[in-house]
């Protein structure tokens, strides 16, 4: 089998130390495969992308057949060599690909788990540096402002050819590990804190442009099951985080709480290091032309990205570099799927903020019990995404590949899930009683499993489908929304619980959840026709 190791960041090092004389390319070995490559479209052949985007306002046809492109310069386009390719991610075995989509799941839990397993610790930061819990819980905030903030520029830089996905995910998990340094070493909370904020920024790629890497690799029809797994995956982070960091925080101090998630994010480091393959078909067909033309001297070979830029100036960066935000707020789709789970994820973050207060103080549970109350969450979500696989393999797939598919039909199982998170959050609210057993009020959260799987997976798989071509730009947006409220509304939550209590508290929150119900109901019905208006939805 291919490893492809010549496009690892690994092999890129080697290739640059021994001048390129090993871990060589098709074309190296044998430059006449240009004449093959010309002629052959030069972007993935996935039906969704036979329109190419030269920026947010303007489309462009690809030359599906032509050997020479409608250019000024009359470029020779360069394309795959055929079908079957060896080096288009969409021909790559079976094996090289799960073994990617493992590397985008373990670095996804790796560092969503880094945002929870300090809160257990929060007590003794708050004792060391004589700070009040609001401070103590900007550790929580911060990192989660940087991790939303992070992605709208990583991902459109992802997707820039010349630079391509995996350059971005070692250098940036990199960073991410170096700047864990003085957050566990911190010798005040101002170090602390920015530092959170930092991490956060820089641990923040696998949270959208993960998700642009499984469509680079996986058909279409392929794709709802790994974005299925692979947001599961960011579910299992924040709920092993309190369980890891309930007994580990009270033994060894919050500090090690730091240590341990890092450890884990070096074995992610040195395993996407030696076995991350570039998956961007832009980048793969750019660096192609950049060799043909060194070893023909030809340089009318290139890349369609390079004739479709040839003439694009600083704005047309800018706006390439804007397009997470142009997309997210000029897309009503986006934009209101953005906001519904943005909101959801903040009413979650605060009903988090109640179990301390509903199991520490009303149930006498050790902080390590705290955190057991949470595998809860992990049981239902694991029922519901077995459910839901089973579902996308027997109805949405089929579905897929009649000619009557439509994006909506991704969207029923989110009709569960709208139902689900009001009925947690009062069930919890309102059994978090001493009179009442604690298993009751478990079970109540569990609920919470099923409406975070259905919800989040359902919809996020929808607008990945709609907006394909940008799917790392639109998880961009994604994350910054659920990053923007799940980060803000945790720093009033237990003056919330605290002033008005658990129950009414939890009710204000069903409440809010209530309301969301609708949304889907309504993006199922009219999502047709507000697609029909985009210029850039599929």
């Amino acid at each position: 089998m291919q490893f492809h190791i010549q496009s690892t960041v690994f092999g890129q090092f080697a290739r640059l130390i021994f001048r390129n004389q090993i871990f060589r390319y098709p074309d190296e070995i044998d430059p006449s495969l240009w004449e093959k490559a010309v002629g052959q479209d030069a972007q993935s052949p996935r039906p969704e992308q036979a329109l190419h985007h030269v920026d947010d306002g303007t489309e462009k046809r690809e030359q599906k057949s032509a050997g020479v492109a409608d250019s000024p310069s009359n470029a020779l386009v360069v394309g795959w060599y055929g079908p079957t390719d060896s080096e288009n991610p969409q021909n790559w075995p079976d094996t090289l690909k799960h073994l990617i989509a493992f590397q985008m799941c373990l670095l996804n839990f790796a560092v969503y788990i880094a945002s929870s397993i300090y809160v257990p610790g929060e007590s003794n930061l708050i004792e060391e540096f004589g700070v009040s819990e609001i401070v103590a819980t900007l550790g929580l905030s911060l990192f989660t402002f940087g991790y939303g903030i992070g992605p709208m520029l990583w991902s459109p830089l992802s997707e820039m050819p010349v630079l391509g996905r995996s350059r971005i995910f070692v250098g940036t998990l990199f960073a991410f590990i170096i700047f864990q340094l003085p957050v566990g070493l911190a010798p005040n909370v101002a170090v602390f804190l920015v530092f959170r904020f930092l991490t956060g920024f820089c641990g923040s790629p696998c949270l959208a442009t993960g998700g642009g890497t499984l469509n680079d690799i996986y058909p279409p029809t392929q794709v709802p099951y790994l974005l299925l797994v692979w947001q599961s995956a960011g579910v299992l982070g924040p709920i092993f985080g309190p369980v890891i960091g309930g007994y580990l925080a009270p033994a060894k101090g919050w500090r090690w709480t730091i240590w341990v998630f890092t450890i884990l994010c070096s074995f992610v480091l040195a395993a996407m290091f030696f076995l991350l393959p570039e998956t961007s078909a832009g980048n793969i067909l750019y660096e192609r032309a950049r060799r043909l033309r060194k070893a023909t001297g030809n340089d009318r070979l290139k890349s369609q990205t390079e004739v479709d830029s040839a003439h694009h100036g600083t704005k047309d960066h800018l706006m390439l570099l804007a397009r997470a935000f142009t997309l997210t707020f000029t897309e009503p789709i986006i934009l209101f799927v953005d906001l519904y789970a943005g909101l959801l994820y903040g009413v979650l973050f605060i009903w988090f903020e109640s179990f301390p207060i509903v199991f520490g103080t009303i149930y006498g549970f050790t902080i390590g019990q705290q955190g057991l109350v949470f595998l809860s969450i992990l049981v239902f979500a694991s029922i519901s995404v077995a459910v839901l696989l089973l579902w996308t393999n027997k109805r949405l797939v089929p579905s897929m590949l009649s000619k009557t598919f439509k994006p909506e039909m991704v969207l029923p199982p989110a009709f569960i899930g709208g139902f689900a998170l009001p009925i947690c959050l009062f069930w919890f609210g309102w059994t978090s009683r001493e009179s009442v057993h604690w298993i009751v009020p478990i079970i109540g959260s569990g609920l919470f499993g099923i409406g975070v799987s259905t919800l989040f997976n359902s919809v996020y798989t929808y607008i990945g489908i709609v907006y394909a071509r940008y799917a790392a730009s639109i998880f961009a947006g994604a994350a910054l929304f659920r990053a923007l409220f799940g980060g803000a509304f945790p720093l009033f939550a237990r003056s919330l619980f605290y002033n008005i209590g658990v129950g009414p508290g939890n009710s204000l929150l069903g409440g809010l959840a209530v309301l969301f119900i609708p949304i889907p109901f309504i993006i199922h019905r009219y999502g047709e026709r507000v697609r029909a208006w985009s210029k850039h939805a599929n």
